[in-house]
């Protein structure tokens, strides 16, 4: 099985089709792909592969049994109290809506052209929540926004934060957990207090992908524009990208710079 990322989605979207003759199946990223509607995160398939690459096919076929079967099946209907503790947040850039309808997808709008979704986070899937699942659980989208970003600040609290200190004088703070919410650490409650007295009264976050999280100090202007070059590279490179532009972090909450520069224009 070949292990880039293109072709590996490609390959579970054609055994997928050939397992569920009936599913609608659409490839929409290296890693992504749309079943009925509904986003299939292949992140964890595609590490259990990359371990025992000899065994790709049996174990891409037995999840996607699994996944596809009774109970997993099921998961447009789960109960609230089964997916209250396991509902996560996602940061997403806003053109996921060229390839989901806007209608289906239980959402907020957040800043700098992006929105935050919601998942329900299984051992071995995660599974995006719709806005028919939302309805049915009586929730609105705010509240669903609150039980994730509950969820998010007990998922791991004793985060591991690398702090470097550049020969321009700035600071930047890296968060790499790689458990596929490291962007999402944006949304922290306590964000600011953990921060701040490293990078200053504000800071800036750049997320460029799903597993990226940089922290930097708002000077000097040589150190952010040296990272801010850096991060629209890795939004060009990266796999789930989100945005090129800057979060601000201040005591208040979270901004977006794409705002402030559009309200110059």
């Amino acid at each position: 099985m070949d292990g880039t990322h293109d072709a590996f989605a490609e390959h579970v979207a054609s055994l997928l089709k050939r397992l569920q003759p009936g599913y609608d199946v659409e490839m929409i990223g290296p890693r992504e792909l749309i079943v009925n509607g509904r986003r299939l995160d292949l992140e964890n398939l595609f590490r259990m592969v990359n371990h025992e690459p000899e065994r790709g096919p049996e174990i891409v076929e037995h999840y996607l049994d699994q996944l596809f079967a009774g109970d997993a099946a099921q998961l447009g209907t789960v109960a609230l109290d089964f997916a209250r503790p396991r509902i996560m947040p996602r940061i997403q850039p806003e053109s996921i809506f060229q390839h989901l309808s806007r209608e289906m997808v239980a959402h907020i709008p957040f800043v700098n052209g992006t929105v935050i979704v919601f998942v329900i986070d299984l051992p071995q899937m995660t599974v995006s929540i719709t806005t028919e699942q939302m309805i049915r659980w009586r929730l609105t989208a705010e509240e669903l926004d609150e039980i994730a970003r509950e969820n998010l600040d007990g998922y791991a609290p004793e985060l591991e934060v690398q702090l470097v200190e550049s020969k321009e004088g700035g600071r930047a703070i890296l968060l790499s957990e790689q458990d596929g919410y490291d962007a999402a650490r944006l949304l922290l409650s306590d964000l600011f207090k953990r921060l701040a007295p490293s990078l200053g009264s504000n800071f800036y976050v750049a997320l460029p992908a799903r597993d990226m999280f940089l922290a930097l100090s708002p000077s000097p202007d040589l150190f952010v524009k040296r990272l801010q070059d850096r991060v629209r590279h890795d939004f060009r490179r990266l796999p789930y990208p989100i945005t090129s532009d800057l979060f601000i972090v201040t005591r208040d909450g979270v901004a977006g710079t794409r705002e402030y520069r559009e309200e110059a224009a």
